[in-house]
C-alpha cells in the first residue's frame, strides 16, 4: 500500500486512523479514529481531528482546522487565498511570501455535503450542516442547515416548528427569498 500513500515524515497521526490508498498527507496532524478516503490530500499546517470521516477527492489546505466528529462529503474542497495569483506584480512566480493564507474552522459535530467549497476565513459552527454542492462564502451559525450558492440558511436544527413539518423537495417562492446568505 505504500507505493499508493504518501505521507511525510512530518505527519501527525492518531491511533487507529485508517487510510485509503492514492492519498497525499504533509506537515498535518490527523486525530484518533478518523478516516481519509482515497484521492484526498491534506496540506500542512491543516489538523483533522478525532472520529471524523474525510471522503474520497477531498482537499483540505493549510490553515484549516476540522475539530473532532466531523463528516466531510467527496469533493470538497477548501480554499485559503482569497485573491490567487501565479506571479507577483514583477511578473516572477509568487512565493510563500507573497501569499496571506486565510485560516477556516470547521467546529465539532460539523457535516460538509458532497461537493461543497468552502472559502477561507469563515467558520461552520458546532452542529451545523452545509448541503451538497453549496459554496460556503460567510460564517454558518451552530446547529444550523445551509445550502445553495451563496450558501443561505435554511433552518436551524431543532426547531420545533421546522421538526413539525415534513421535509419538502422544494422552497415556494416566499421561503426562498427569506433566507439568508451564508
Amino acid at each position: 500500500m505504500e507505493e499508493y500513500v504518501y505521507i511525510s515524515k512530518d505527519v501527525k497521526l492518531g491511533k487507529n486512523v485508517k487510510l485509503s490508498k492514492f492519498i497525499n498527507l504533509y506537515g498535518c496532524s490527523i486525530g484518533d479514529n478518523t478516516k481519509i478516503g482515497a484521492f484526498v490530500e491534506i496540506q500542512k499546517n491543516a489538523r483533522v481531528g478525532r472520529n471524523c470521516k474525510i471522503s474520497s477527492h477531498t482537499f483540505i489546505c493549510e490553515g484549516v482546522t476540522v475539530e473532532d466528529n466531523v463528516f466531510i462529503g467527496h469533493n470538497v474542497t477548501f480554499i485559503n487565498d482569497a485573491y490567487p495569483r501565479a506571479t507577483a506584480p514583477d511578473g516572477q512566480l509568487q512565493t510563500e511570501d507573497d501569499w496571506d493564507g486565510q485560516p477556516t474552522l470547521v467546529k465539532k459535530g460539523a457535516s460538509i455535503g458532497s461537493g461543497s467549497t468552502i472559502l477561507g476565513n469563515v467558520t461552520i459552527g458546532e452542529n451545523a450542516i452545509v448541503g451538497a454542492g453549496s459554496v460556503v462564502t460567510k460564517n454558518v451559525p451552530p446547529n444550523t442547515i445551509v445550502a445553495g450558492s451563496p450558501a443561505r440558511i435554511l433552518r436551524t436544527i431543532g426547531d420545533k416548528k421546522d421538526e413539525d413539518k415534513k421535509p419538502s423537495t422544494s422552497l415556494s417562492y416566499s421561503e426562498s427569498t427569506n433566507t439568508q446568505r451564508v
